[in-house]
């Protein structure tokens, strides 16, 4: 198990009512013999004092573990921008849904404390790797935890795309778009547009189509190491867009291949030792408890 001696406290701007729980967390952790490195533009929603700021992209290699305070969108921003410096990450929820983000405001005196004393549980989670490009060249990439999506943009026409997955020919589709999935996306956006729920241990990209004009495309899974290419059709007047983890987006042009493959580094999830996915779909998606107070083997020996 890794000591966590050095911890990073990370927050989206945009969501201001993180503050009392940063500030309880730099009080806190330096009393329970941490040291505390404060994000440079997290800074900006509480009372740093003396404790030391350090820009997002410089944490590797300064810190142990960066705490994200926030919803699922900061702990997949969070996400995309330290993998590759190799910084673990422990979620606290802000937000609404929680996925990602495993401790509650009000459990971080003793759920946080559990963790940081070395019971807790390690989820590599890999992100997909996105480029645009154009006669052959790259004119944009991106990375997702989540999925990578392509849809119209502000039209109200479908689009038109052919899908290729490591070189041979998929089909070809109208539709108003593809998502593009990781297993950790599974629970997200793909999982609205009829997608499987697929556990975040398996090696595995989800291919989406959203409302196709053929019935029977179907969602497939496909091993989480395949080149997928998607062709773009040359409709002039579609310029498609593609959103990783709908935070940033690049607009294509007719024509234009988009190229999406698993990406080499993963990024390190922290969780309490007890922490199981299954209970956190039931919770999360509404799924059914047990059955009374009954053992599963009671209920099946009826």
């Amino acid at each position: 198990m890794t000591d966590f001696k050095r911890i990073a406290l990370v927050a989206s701007l945009d969501m201001p009512k993180v503050t009392a729980t940063l500030n309880r967390l730099a009080q806190l952790l330096p009393e329970h013999g941490h040291e505390v490195v404060i994000e440079s533009g997290t800074a900006k929603l509480m009372t740093a004092g003396n404790l030391p700021l350090c820009d997002r992209d410089q944490l590797g290699g300064r810190v142990d573990l960066a705490i994200v305070v926030g919803g699922d969108g900061s702990m997949l921003a969070a996400g995309r921008d330290l993998v590759d410096n190799g910084v673990p990450l422990l979620g606290v929820n802000r937000g609404r849904l929680g996925f990602l983000t495993d401790i509650m405001p009000e459990q971080v005196d003793s759920r946080l404390m559990e963790v940081l004393g070395g019971r807790y549980q390690i989820s590599d989670r890999h992100l997909l790797y996105m480029r645009v490009l154009r006669r052959g060249e790259t004119v944009g990439e991106g990375l997702a935890l989540n999925d990578v999506v392509i849809h119209p943009g502000m039209s109200v026409r479908m689009m038109e795309f052919e899908l290729y997955v490591d070189d041979q020919f998929v089909y070809s589709q109208r539709s108003d778009g593809l998502i593009v999935s990781t297993p950790t996306g599974s629970t997200a956006y793909a999982l609205s547009g009829g997608g499987p729920i697929v556990h975040p241990k398996l090696n595995a990209t989800l291919l989406v189509p959203m409302n196709p004009h053929t019935l029977s495309n179907r969602p497939i899974v496909v091993d989480g190491d395949s080149n997928i290419r998607i062709y773009v059709g040359q409709r002039r007047e579609l310029q498609p867009h593609i959103t990783c983890d709908g935070q940033m987006h690049i607009v294509s042009q007719p024509g234009d291949a988009i190229e999406i493959e698993r990406y080499a580094r993963p990024v390190r999830l922290i969780h309490p030792s007890d922490h199981n996915f299954y209970e956190t779909c039931r919770d999360k998606l509404g799924w059914g408890s047990h059955l009374g107070n009954s053992q599963p083997s009671d209920f099946f020996h009826r």
